[in-house]
């Protein structure tokens, strides 16, 4: 039996509207999603933010053209097909298109059956290459930075195998959520993935999740447990804070690496396990090494592949990516429409250290949420949560200087004056003492807009 093309995400970039609005209607009424644009420079910003699996373009456009966009598409996202959009008197320069990297062209008029059908051979391309892989990290992954894109290729690399790998950073920089990706790309990604952390319990507790045992092993041995060796079967199995393990279950573990194959405690029988073993730590586990806290075979076992995470301090490009993503999902949870940070709260972000990482990204923007009255979260607000995790600089910048400060008090004099006259400009600026055109100014400058409190806003 023949299976069905698989549906997926089409960035449909042209600068027509009406034939925008065609073919987003005919690959919706395939059941494809459509992200539509006008222009490349929109397209790329998409294609950074959102897990697009085909780019259909027109290869004449204002300012960057097809081609231009194709360019830039190889270099930042070279999983993805595109496919050309182009006038019978461009013919031979979509051509010399496909030599350079698109997948192929459609020419107008363009026929709605040889659309899908490129649709079709595009995303069934991109399920066998980078494309498929690419699908898989956006789901989990938020990260424009080009330290992460090479740890993701090499990501890549490996997750088609069945080699050990270990996966070290500081806390909080995403590893568990690297491992998941890693078997999510996997050949056995259709099994289970089972995560433990070795750090967390007590060693013979440790011992039993691990292995098993059998009924009567010990006194609260009730009944027979496999342990997570054997229940991620067919899967795979992260050992996440491996360098915390007792030297004694390290020599254990070791032995089930090299026969593949668990005694579970009490057993006197050995049990064939199939399962990829995936490893974290946040310790420097040479030193462990040379200290003799950890066991160089095992390490050897472990770590075929090593993938390095660099801290968020090293990321600064995902800060302000992943702040909104942490807004966005905050706010679905308290089912309250999402906030925003202002210019200098996101820049006062990005400038900072993250000791913490991601989790204290998250941690700090919940508290945000949390602490702020409006729908803008300023400055102030973020220097006071930053000042709670003791840190000497963050508890200096409440202290700012004076322009900033002076800036951040406009801006909120003009947000309640627009409040208190739901949005009327003219009624503000009579309350303000000042006229029209340098009311307007002034909203300009602190980059405020009117519009937003009016009470129809709230319907668009």
């Amino acid at each position: 039996m023949t299976s069905s093309p698989r549906t997926g995400h089409i960035l449909l970039v042209d600068d027509d509207p009406s034939l925008r609005r065609l073919l987003t209607l005919r690959l919706e009424s395939v059941g494809h999603t459509v992200t539509d644009v006008d222009n490349a420079q929109a397209a790329l910003v998409v294609a950074n933010e959102q897990p697009v699996e085909c780019v259909i373009t027109d290869l004449r456009m204002a300012g960057i053209d097809g081609m231009g966009l194709l360019t830039r598409l190889c270099a930042e996202h070279a999983d993805l097909p595109v496919i050309l959009i182009t006038a019978h008197g461009t013919i031979p320069e979509a051509v010399a298109a496909t030599q350079s990297g698109a997948l192929d062209f459609l020419t107008k008029p363009i026929d709605k059956t040889e659309l899908l059908a490129r649709v079709d051979q595009a995303l069934a391309q991109g399920g066998t290459t980078r494309g498929g892989w690419r699908r898989v990290w956006q789901k989990r992954l938020i990260t424009r930075s080009p330290l992460m894109a090479e740890r993701l290729e090499e990501a890549r690399l490996v997750a088609a195998t069945q080699s050990s790998v270990l996966i070290t950073g500081d806390s909080g920089t995403g590893k568990e959520v690297m491992a998941r990706v890693i078997h999510e790309a996997s050949p056995r990604a259709d099994g289970p993935f089972v995560a433990i952390n070795c750090g967390a319990l007590a060693e013979s507790l440790l011992e039993s999740e691990l292995f098993g045992h059998e009924k009567g092993a010990f006194t609260d041995a009730k009944t027979d447990k496999p342990g997570l060796l054997r229940t991620a079967r067919g899967g795979t199995i992260l050992l996440d804070e491996i360098g915390d393990m007792p030297l004694s279950l390290q020599v254990k573990l070791l032995r089930v690496l090299q026969e593949r194959e668990v005694q579970p405690v009490g057993a006197s029988q050995t049990v064939p396990i199939d399962v990829r073993v995936l490893s974290a730590t946040h310790r420097q586990l040479d030193t462990a090494i040379a200290e003799g806290r950890f066991r160089q075979d095992l390490y050897y076992r472990l770590a075929v592949v090593t993938l390095a995470l660099p801290p968020l301090a090293q990321r600064p490009e995902d800060i302000a990516p992943l702040a909104r993503h942490f807004l966005e999902r905050f706010s679905a949870v308290d089912g309250s429409r999402a906030k925003v940070y202002s210019p200098n709260a996101m820049e006062r972000l990005v400038a900072y250290g993250w000791p913490g990482n991601i989790r204290q990204l998250s941690n700090l923007v919940e508290h945000n949420i949390a602490l702020s009255r409006g729908p803008v979260i300023n400055r102030q607000t973020v220097d006071k949560a930053l000042a709670q995790y003791g840190d000497a600089h963050a508890e200096a910048t409440l202290v700012r200087p004076l322009a900033e400060a002076r800036d951040e008090f406009v801006r909120d004099y003009l947000i309640h004056l627009l409040r208190l006259t739901q949005g009327n400009v003219s009624r503000a600026a009579r309350l303000a003492e000042r006229n029209r055109t340098e009311f307007y100014k002034l909203l300009s400058k602190h980059g405020v807009d009117a519009g937003r409190y009016k009470p129809d806003a709230g319907s668009l």
